[in-house]
C-alpha cells in the first residue's frame, strides 16, 4: 500500500466517523428528575392498554380515534395551546413514524420546563406509566420538542419528540363552538 492510498483510506475512515457522530440521537444533558416515574400495570398481568383510550378515560377530553387525529379533532371543541397545564393532553407527533402520534395526560407541572404525565403503551408494551417525567428541550423554551424519561433504563430517552401542543382540559365555550360550526357550515 502506498502512502497516498493510506491517506485516502484514513480520510474515508475519518469521514465515516464524522457522519456517524452527526447521526447520533440528541443526548439531553439536563438534570435527572428528582422524582422518577413508575410502571403501574405490567402487560403480563392485564390486557394491553393503548394511549388514546387511556387519555380519554383519564381526562376531561373525550375524543375518539387514533392519537394522530386528536389535535385536529379537538379544534373548535377543546382549548388547544402550546403550554402544559394539569389535566391537559400532551399530543406528540412522529411517535413511531410520521403517521403515528402519542397522547399523555399532564398530571403535574414541576417547573417551566418539566412536567409529569400519565400515559399508556409508551414503550409499545401496553403498560400504563404513571408520573413519568417529560422535559421541554426546545431551543425556544416553547414546548415544541420534548424528551421522555425511560423508566426501563432510568435515564432520559434518546429521541426528541415533536409536540403538536396540549388539548384541554377545558372545552371551548359553547358560543365559540356555535360560531365555529356556523362558519364551517357556510364555507
Amino acid at each position: 500500500m502506498t502512502g497516498s492510498q493510506a491517506k485516502r483510506i484514513a480520510a474515508c475512515a475519518l469521514a465515516l466517523l464524522a457522519s456517524a457522530c452527526a447521526s447520533q440521537p440528541h443526548i439531553y444533558a439536563g438534570p435527572l428528575p428528582g422524582e422518577p416515574g413508575r410502571n403501574l400495570v405490567e402487560k403480563a398481568h392485564q390486557k394491553p392498554v393503548q394511549c388514546a383510550p387511556y387519555a380519554r378515560e383519564h381526562s376531561a377530553v373525550k375524543i375518539f380515534g387514533d392519537a394522530s387525529s386528536w389535535w385536529d379533532k379537538a379544534a373548535g371543541h377543546f382549548v388547544r395551546g402550546g403550554l402544559p397545564e394539569e389535566g391537559a393532553i400532551l399530543v406528540l407527533a412522529d411517535y413511531a413514524g410520521p403517521d403515528h402520534g402519542h397522547l399523555a395526560v399532564v398530571r403535574k407541572l414541576v417547573s417551566a420546563r418539566e412536567i409529569r404525565v400519565d400515559h399508556a403503551n409508551w414503550l409499545n408494551d401496553g403498560s400504563v406509566y404513571v408520573n413519568d417525567p417529560v422535559v421541554d428541550v426546545s431551543a425556544a423554551n416553547d414546548w415544541s420538542a420534548v424528551k421522555v424519561w425511560n423508566i426501563r433504563t432510568g435515564s432520559w430517552g434518546v429521541r426528541l419528540y415533536p409536540v403538536k401542543g396540549f388539548i384541554g382540559p377545558a372545552a371551548v365555550a359553547s358560543d365559540k363552538v356555535a360560531r365555529a360550526d356556523w362558519k364551517s357550515a357556510i364555507n
